[in-house]
């Protein structure tokens, strides 16, 4: 089945759409979000645990939407058949798929990659030139796809590379709920003046409704139109469930230490309390996708 558009629009007017992950946090959420908003695209989602993917036909999908891959992984606790696991996933998985999908004359083609590809970066406020150097297995399992499947890209199969920061929403699983545990739970919580990119999960999804009406290719950097301040989303997601909590002044110098320590507790401090984001104008578009700001998709989430 094709596509039509109204001419000089970009507006969807037919369109199937496969999304590879069934199940997955972000494939439910768009699918669910795509059927709210417009419903003149057929959307379909097809599990990769097993081999029978592979006996499918393509040619039927005009958009396929990769979201299948691992993540969350507590690396310094990780086997060596567990990392390969992950390259198996993350890298020859996502590289299979996609030449399925380009053989199968798919237009475009769209791949979650992450913003953990510039994990290891010195540079904690990420711009364009902006060498991506992953930390770890994780991080070079996703960047060696990202390459692989960027330079798939033609004038008849178009790819979109989305490297989005932390992605949060109802339901998430990572750092998010761990961070709104504390936050429901502690009675003090230490200031901070740090900058964290975040994504809301309906903000990527109207993200990648766009992606799709515009039929665009290229690397793109969705993130929230505000920056995240670690003490002031422990505040925002405390009044949301309805917990007191003080945030105390005046320990800028230990969060700095503890940053500084060696081995896990460097790790976990570095990722509560330092910068980690994007600079904003990498993340501009000729729509604006962020349809939900940061204090109401708390309370969504929350709620």
């Amino acid at each position: 089945m094709g596509r039509s558009k109204n001419k000089g629009t970009g507006e969807i007017v037919m369109k199937r759409i496969l999304i590879t992950g069934a199940d997955s946090y972000i494939g439910t959420s768009f699918k669910n979000y795509m059927q709210q908003w417009d419903k003149r695209c057929q959307i379909d989602t097809l599990d990769m645990r097993d081999s029978s993917w592979r006996k499918r036909d393509f040619s039927g999908w005009n958009v396929v939407y990769h979201v299948a891959g691992i993540a969350h992984a507590d690396v310094k606790e990780t086997t060596e058949e567990q990392k390969r696991l992950y390259y198996k996933v993350n890298t020859e998985l996502a590289v299979e798929v996609a030449e399925k999908s380009k053989k199968g004359g798919v237009d475009q083609f769209i791949f979650m990659s992450s913003m953990i590809i510039y994990s290891g970066c010195k540079d904690k406020i990420i711009t364009k030139n902006t060498t991506p150097t992953p930390l770890n297995f994780y991080g070079d399992s996703k960047w060696q796809a990202d390459q692989l499947i960027g330079a798939m890209a033609n004038d008849s199969f178009k790819v979109v590379i989305l490297r989005p920061p932390m992605i949060y929403g109802k339901g998430s699983k990572g750092n998010y709920p761990q961070l709104a545990k504390l936050a429901g739970a502690l009675p003090v919580f230490p200031k901070t003046t740090n900058r964290r990119s975040m994504l809301y999960i309906d903000n990527l999804c109207e993200f990648v409704r766009l992606m799709i009406k515009y039929d665009e290719s290229g690397v793109f950097f969705p993130q929230n139109r505000e920056y995240t301040d670690t003490s002031e989303m422990v505040r925002m997601i405390a009044d949301a469930k309805g917990h007191g909590i003080f945030i105390i002044p005046g320990f800028k110098w230990i969060l700095k230490l503890l940053m500084k320590m060696p081995g896990k507790v460097g790790r976990l401090a570095d990722k509560a309390f330092g910068d980690f984001a994007y600079e904003m104008s990498m993340s501009e578009y000729r729509e604006d996708y962020c349809i939900v700001d940061l204090e109401r998709s708390i309370k969504m989430t929350e709620g």
